[in-house]
């Protein structure tokens, strides 16, 4: 049973008051003067900052939950007093930390120290009143968002509403349409995203890095250059998927509207790929379908035909991390998860997983609709939580994933297993509607139109902020450098021209809201060995893309073992506990993808593939 949001709202503001005191005071702030970089002075100051850094991680959880679950000036107060407050102390930690550089500690207070070092991902300068104005302008940020209507076919429409839509409507007249006016949602972004770069890179000189691009590409146990030279070589090993995908849907695409409307040579016009970002193209399917293939089934219908709710549809989710023997997900989760948009005030719909008290109170915040992409992930969804729960128990600065491309990468890699033999095993699909070896080529091709598109986009995603963070692209060449690498990365152009006064790429919550976007690249890449590995572990010798693990205790367990590490020891030793490897390795994909591979290239052949 789903709890009333109002009577939680009630609730928070309780708490938010007893945290906010008990943070007043803290242990790091009563040491009037630093005391001598010694080893036993770091151990004291990291135990300090970690009792200080929990406490007040609680208190801006319960905050930002109330904010995103009912969005008005004073939530929108609230969020913005704790940002810059939260900001501020860990600018001061950061700092802090720099002091115990070099000196001979345990290796686990070292990491301490490094992950408190890199503890933000917007660091705001120590000066006075510089937190303040970063934490008003990502507000800013983030509600311009996150309360985005337009004015379609005479009625107000919200985004979650649009996704719908622009994976169902296939009149390019109206795809242009809102698309357009989507996009355009975001044009008052642009100066103030400026300005917080300005504020964040200066925060990050204070914190002895170069700018904030070289700041996240210091979190994945490796130097800064080495990370984005690793990138790269992983996309070199799926980008010949990649250009044989993106050759094939163009040719389906010229075919149904016609050459006027999309050509059978260079880029593609993004709003036709069936998502308002161009980053998933599974709406697609039923233009790209191979003619006269074998039918698969159609999960969206078959979860409304046996009457899924929201609330089914999660519980189906738990279902698959309890049959590999977790527990079940605690009653709170029930009680205060958001599972539905509200009808009497704004929220962020956006889905996202918390544990708000880094310990139990487990959540999710989804406007789930009753179709296959929310099933989707309503299971990824669960994937942080269920991580959250494994890693508990270590201390505070370990409770995360190994790095965040793990995070991402567990619930996608429990998704990867809703195969037709997943579906039989919880009632939704019989078994004489199992799609034969016939169907796979349909099944693959669904899943490339999820993955492999997804690839390139999220490169753009980061390649544009790290250049934008670096000095490479500047305020008056955002939205035009946004089109650049959008093109050079996926092959897609707008389709009509934009203004360079513009900033699509605010149009994408993920830059709103200033969250990296290279964990997801990475758990693209992890979520495959994942998978691989628990197939091999569960001895299934059919097709990989055919595996399910539902209801394996014996991979559970090992599974569980990488989980309960979290980001205790550096990122390899966790991918070993489970995939018995110790680097990234896209190898699992292309192995996954190759009977796809070798159909779209017979079907590509003789056509002018690639975009200039």
């Amino acid at each position: 049973m789903i709890a009333k949001p109002l009577l939680k709202a009630a609730a928070s503001w309780i708490a938010i008051a007893a945290f906010a005191a008990a943070c007043a005071t803290t242990p790091t702030q009563q040491a009037a003067t630093a005391p001598a970089a010694t080893p036993e002075a770091a151990q004291a100051f990291v135990d300090n900052a970690e009792r200080e850094l929990m406490a007040r991680s609680e208190y801006e959880g319960r905050v930002a939950w109330v904010y995103s679950t009912n969005i008005n000036y004073d939530t929108e107060w609230l969020l913005q007093r704790a940002d810059a407050e939260g900001t501020q102390t860990r600018v001061r930690i950061a700092s802090e930390a720099a002091r115990y550089q070099g000196l001979n500690l345990s290796p686990e207070t070292q990491r301490k120290l490094n992950m408190l070092r890199l503890g933000l991902t917007l660091p705001a300068p120590q000066r006075e009143g510089a937190a303040d104005e970063l934490s008003q302008i990502t507000t800013r940020l983030a509600s311009i968002y996150s309360t985005g209507r337009i004015d379609y076919q005479g009625r107000q429409v919200t985004l979650d509403e649009l996704e719908t839509l622009m994976g169902t409507e296939r009149n390019p007249a109206r795809l242009q349409e809102m698309w357009t006016e989507w996009h355009d949602v975001a044009t008052p972004m642009h100066d103030d995203y400026a300005r917080m770069v300005e504020i964040a890179n200066e925060g990050a000189r204070d914190l002895g890095y170069e700018n904030v691009a070289q700041m996240w590409l210091s979190k994945y146990d490796m130097p800064a250059d080495d990370m984005e030279q690793e990138v790269e070589r992983l996309w070199g090993q799926m980008q010949p998927f990649y250009e044989q995908l993106h050759c094939f849907v163009r040719n389906r695409l010229s075919a149904n509207y016609g050459e006027a409307v999309q050509s059978r040579t260079g880029p593609i016009r993004a709003d036709l790929l069936g998502n308002m970002w161009a980053q998933d193209w599974t709406a697609l399917m039923p233009i790209v379908r191979p003619r006269g293939s074998a039918q698969t089934y159609d999960t969206t219908q078959l979860l409304t035909r046996a009457g899924y709710t929201p609330v089914t549809m999660t519980e189906a989710a738990e279902r698959f991390y309890t049959s590999l023997g977790m527990e079940e997900l605690p009653d709170t989760f029930w009680e205060r998860s958001l599972l539905t948009r509200p009808r009497d005030r704004d929220v962020v719909c956006h889905a996202s997983a918390w544990n708000v008290d880094n310990v139990e109170d487990l959540r999710v915040k989804q406007c789930i609709q009753i179709n296959a992409e929310h099933f989707q992930t309503i299971h990824h969804e669960l994937g942080h939580n269920f991580y959250q729960r494994a890693y508990n128990q270590q201390p505070f600065l370990f409770r995360d994933g190994a790095h965040d491309g793990f995070h991402e990468a567990i619930g996608d890699f429990i998704a990867l297993n809703i195969t037709p033999e997943y579906l039989v095993e919880i009632g939704l699909l019989r078994r004489n509607q199992v799609p034969s070896a016939a169907a796979d080529t349909n099944l693959l091709l669904e899943q490339a139109l999820g993955k492999i598109s997804f690839l390139p986009f999220a490169l753009a995603m980061d390649q544009w902020r790290w250049q934008v963070f670096d000095g490479r692209i500047t305020p008056d060449q955002y939205n035009t450098a946004w089109w650049d690498l959008r093109e050079r990365y996926q092959g897609i152009r707008p389709p009509v021209e934009r203004s360079a006064a513009g900033f699509d790429p605010g149009a994408k919550y993920h830059i709103a809201n200033n969250v990296p976007y290279l964990r997801y690249f990475l758990s693209y890449v992890l979520q495959f060995q994942f998978y691989e590995a628990a197939c091999q572990q569960a001895g299934w010798e059919g097709p990989l893309h055919r595996c399910t693990v539902y209801g394996n205790r014996e991979v559970g367990e090992r599974f569980n073992r990488m989980l309960e590490m979290g980001s205790s020891q550096p990122w390899p030793d966790a991918l070993e506990a489970f995939t018995g490897t110790r680097q990234m390795d896209g190898g699992s994909m292309v192995r996954y993808f190759q009977p796809l591979m070798t159909y779209m290239e017979e079907q590509n052949r003789g056509q002018d593939c690639g975009w200039d």
